[in-house]
């Protein structure tokens, strides 16, 4: 029997989405074919090195909305990005996309965070504002090119994990420099330093314009943390379901919605989803932590993802037809009231959360943290871990040293942060 299902593997036949070419699947580094196995696409093998890789294996501590090791049941970066890949993953593949390149993307669109989530981005954007910022998505390309250990140029330079270009372009949510976007943004998706394999990537790619891929991927993370941070939220006891029913309450809900994540939603228009999504039935109007509660809480994650997936689905289709729709050949259409809906769900679990006043001084301490451990390394460049000890000596200036502290600290995890700061801080 085993010998059976081995030979099955070996002999499976190759299934990938139509209109992918030879330019798409090109890698950064030529590999040697004669270390590839001739029934193995080359995008599952992108997808398997995301799976192999230290960065993704990190996000298991690091923060999503509550620190990794306070709740048994809440989401850590590992658990939301598997999340992301599974919505994602079906919604491309129904839309015509090799579902293996979006789940490559939705695996690797968080790779790029430090610990502490949000806040740290911020805390570390501020510490090399001097050296061209932060931000976690142009972090994950740095990874996924530079920093992951796999492939190397010639000439000893790295090559990261020697993605596909189209998987590359799939897992870039801001194909842009910073002070570059098509809109106003603080976001950016490629820092001056790895601008060498960000123009390969993007070659024959419109300037400033994401692949349906990466279109994929962004609503997959919507839909995944819009709808199970407010799960979260009400099974950690940060929120008891009965307040959204409160007038009063809302409206601070959509105070938040309207500040914060609604650019050219109106409140009506926000506070109509609200209604809708109460109306529908999905939402608990009250959660006591028995099975019965827990169960009705995972129905409203399958009915709101289902959703949101469906409609996105169907508007997109309605716009492009039935053919496959891949790399830049079409754009996601997401229907205004389903984005409102999202948007609201995000709003939910900031005021309740995120912006609690209960946790503003843990985010002061985080921050300081931070920044604490990059002038420890600073002060100590022997500290650094091994790899990127030899980056810091090769780094040509106090700028692009700095860089490479900002690399390590990013990738630590929050429980090594911790730690780190206590023994060094």
């Amino acid at each position: 029997m085993v010998a059976g299902v081995r030979r099955r593997w070996f002999a499976r036949t190759v299934t990938t989405a139509p209109g992918y070419s030879a330019h798409d699947r090109e890698r950064w580094v030529a590999e040697d074919p004669a270390q590839k196995r001739s029934d193995r696409d080359d995008f599952a093998r992108d997808r398997a090195r995301l799976l192999h890789s230290a960065s993704l294996r990190r996000l298991s501590a690091k923060t999503q909305v509550v620190a990794p090791g306070s709740d048994d049941f809440v989401r850590n970066r590992l658990t939301h990005s598997l999340e992301v890949a599974q919505i994602g993953r079906e919604l491309g593949a129904a839309l015509g996309c090799d579902a293996d390149v979006v789940d490559t993307a939705c695996l690797a669109h968080d790779i790029g965070h430090p610990p502490f989530g949000h806040n740290g981005e911020s805390a570390l954007d501020t510490v090399a504002a001097r050296i061209g910022g932060f931000e976690g998505n142009a972090q994950t390309l740095r990874l996924l090119t530079r920093l992951e250990a796999k492939r190397e140029h010639d000439d000893g330079r790295p090559a990261g994990l020697n993605l596909t270009r189209a998987s590359l372009d799939a897992a870039t949510k801001y194909p842009w420099i910073r002070g570059g976007a098509p809109y106003p943004t603080t976001k950016f998706g490629v820092y001056e330093d790895d601008l060498e394999v960000y123009t390969w990537m993007r070659s024959g790619a419109p300037d400033g314009r994401r692949a349906f891929e990466a279109e994929v991927m962004d609503w997959a993370d919507d839909v995944a943390y819009s709808v199970h941070d407010v799960e979260d939220a009400i099974a950690s006891g940060w929120l008891d379901p009965r307040r959204l029913r409160d007038p009063a309450e809302m409206e601070s809900v959509l105070t938040v919605a309207t500040d914060v994540y609604a650019t050219g939603l109106s409140r009506d228009v926000l506070g109509d989803a609200l209604d809708r999504m109460l109306a529908s039935g999905a939402v608990p109007e009250s959660h006591d932590g028995s099975r019965a509660s827990l169960a009705a809480l995972k129905d409203m994650t399958s009915r709101l993802i289902g959703r949101f997936a469906v409609a996105v689905e169907r508007a997109t289709r309605e716009r492009h037809g039935d053919g496959p729709l891949i790399r830049h050949g079409a754009s996601l259409v997401v229907p205004t009231d389903v984005r409102a809906e999202t948007v609201v769900l995000k709003a939910v679990a900031a005021h309740y959360v995120m912006l609690a006043a209960e946790r503003a001084v843990l985010y002061e301490s985080q921050r300081e943290m931070l920044a604490a451990l990059v002038a420890a390394y600073e002060a100590d460049p022997t500290r650094l871990d091994p790899d990127l000890r030899g980056d810091w000596d090769r780094a040509d200036g106090d700028a692009g040293a700095l860089r490479v502290i900002v690399d390590q600290v990013a990738s630590l995890t929050d429980v090594r942060a911790l730690a780190l700061h206590r023994r060094w801080c």
